[in-house]
């Protein structure tokens, strides 16, 4: 009974550890470019859903931007390649799929260069990220294959399944990846003690030799 309540307990801690939705919002100026480092497993779908307000000095408070303004939004994965790059409206939504286990960079910055009264002003946009199957839409899947709530919730569970596996696998290779540096390290550390210990006795050997000399041409040896 331990043992199952163990693995039951395991996969719960799991499962939270998976379940990522990010929610945030920023302040980002008018040349300013903000970006944001995502860990991610390979294979993983990750949605992004945005909205801008401007703010506006008569009021003095942030007020949704209008259509002319828009955010640039750029996606690079840890071999630094681009794997998104495209213009939206002020308010938006992004999609794509990581194909490397690893940090992804998620940079936005707004066409403020297009939008004349964006001069010198001040933009918060609100964005929410949502990773794995959190970023699947149930409701619709149901609808679209006219799934009953239970055969509904088991592919739920299958997919979140799934999203265990992939993180499992992400943690395993950023443990070989940690266990190749501290093995490279140490390495490296032994070397340069081997090095130091033979330019220290090349040292000792060198003033050995000459304070013989020097002894000698004085003729005190």
């Amino acid at each position: 009974i331990k043992t199952i309540m163990s693995c039951v307990l395991s996969v719960l801690l799991l499962n939270v550890f998976c379940s990522f939705v990010s929610s945030l919002y920023f302040h980002i100026g008018e040349t300013e470019k903000k970006c944001f480092i995502e860990e991610i497993p390979d294979e993983t779908m990750i949605i992004g859903n945005y909205r801008t307000h401007l703010y506006d000095k008569q009021s003095e408070e942030y007020l949704p931007a209008t259509q002319g303004l828009g955010m640039f939004v750029e996606v690079k994965d840890p071999d630094d390649k681009v794997i998104l790059s495209r213009q939206y409206g002020s308010e938006g939504r992004f999609t794509f799929t990581s194909h490397t286990p690893g940090e992804h960079q998620i940079c936005l910055h707004s066409n403020s260069s297009k939008f004349a009264l964006f001069a010198g002003g001040m933009l918060r946009v609100h964005l929410d990220i949502q990773v794995g199957e959190h970023a699947n839409n149930y409701a619709e899947i149901a609808a679209k294959d006219k799934l009953t709530e239970l055969q509904l919730r088991v592919r739920q569970l299958m997919e979140q399944v799934d999203q265990i596996q992939k993180e499992q696998n992400y943690q395993r290779y950023r443990e070989e990846r940690f266990r190749q540096t501290s093995e490279s390290t140490n390495q490296r550390v032994l070397w340069w003690s081997i090095v130091q210990t033979l330019i220290l006795v090349a040292i000792g050997i060198w003033q050995m030799r000459h304070l013989k000399s020097f002894f000698e041409a004085k003729k005190l040896v």
